[in-house]
């Protein structure tokens, strides 16, 4: 397996020069096709984001101190997305046939589960610890380093679990809202969350004995897996008050992640 890690995060930056060459040759107005399995189980009902009568969403108060902050994160976040990241996604897209886009998106879906394998054990959720150990056993041996999800055809559910709903699921509040350079809307005990889910992921990955240029190939080639497989598009809400929409709703989502 760590030869296959290996073999996989040498190819990478081969990879990463093509993929920003095509981003290039797409230009900013491509708007990249949006992929990825659609969840075959909510964690929570509709009725839980929308207003009792359905005609609008149902956002909590945000404690929001940094706004000045957050905003000018918010903007240069849109820059970098309709600049870089989208290129480069319409040129990774471009040059990866499907079934090869979805095999890699099956393998980064499998390194997650280390983290949430982890944040599950930590949360006392020992079925879900079970189901996730059994997903990344599965998928990492019959499935080819998880190219293949046989967990899913095998009716394994898929959980998500991070350190920050860890950190939630303990009585730890969220703290003020912040939005993080790239990663986008987060609070500030989400973002610990999200240092110590890094931590614990190079942790892991250490152990297989890969260097930090193959790790840092396999980051960047995750980030463009993700931003492929997220249909967001920033001021394409349609909402003159984006921001705070973003803000409510991404508040409201954690939330019920941690009480799900």
């Amino acid at each position: 397996m760590t030869r296959m890690l290996k073999q996989i995060a040498d190819v990478c930056p081969r990879l990463l020069a093509a993929l920003i060459l095509m981003g290039t040759l797409a230009g900013c107005s491509v708007n990249p096709k949006v992929e990825g399995e659609q969840p075959a189980n909510t964690y929570f009902e509709a009725d839980a984001l929308l207003s009792d009568d359905g005609s609008h969403y149902r956002t909590r108060q945000v404690y929001d101190p940094w706004e000045g902050f957050n905003r000018t994160m918010y903007r240069f976040n849109y820059r970098l997305d309709r600049y870089v990241l989208l290129p480069v996604v319409s040129g990774y897209q471009y040059i990866t046939p499907d079934i090869v886009e979805t095999g890699i998106h099956n393998f980064f879906n499998n390194l997650g589960e280390i983290n949430t394998f982890l944040n599950s054990l930590l949360q006392l959720e020992f079925t879900k610890t079970v189901q996730t150990g059994g997903r990344f056993l599965t998928n990492s041996t019959v499935g080819l380093l998880g190219f293949i999800d046989v967990a899913t055809q095998l009716g394994i559910p898929r959980r998500k679990e991070d350190f920050g709903q860890t950190l939630g699921y303990w009585g730890v509040g969220s703290g003020p809202y912040l939005v993080l350079p790239v990663f986008g809307p987060s609070s500030l005990r989400d973002g610990v969350g999200l240092g110590v889910d890094s931590l614990a992921r190079s942790a892991v990955l250490n152990e297989l004995d890969m260097k930090s240029s193959e790790e840092t190939a396999l980051t960047v080639m995750d980030g463009i897996d993700t931003r492929a497989n997220t249909p967001f598009r920033y001021y394409e809400t349609g909402s003159p008050f984006e921001y705070e929409l973003v803000r409510g709703l991404w508040m409201t989502k954690r939330k019920l992640d941690i009480e799900k």
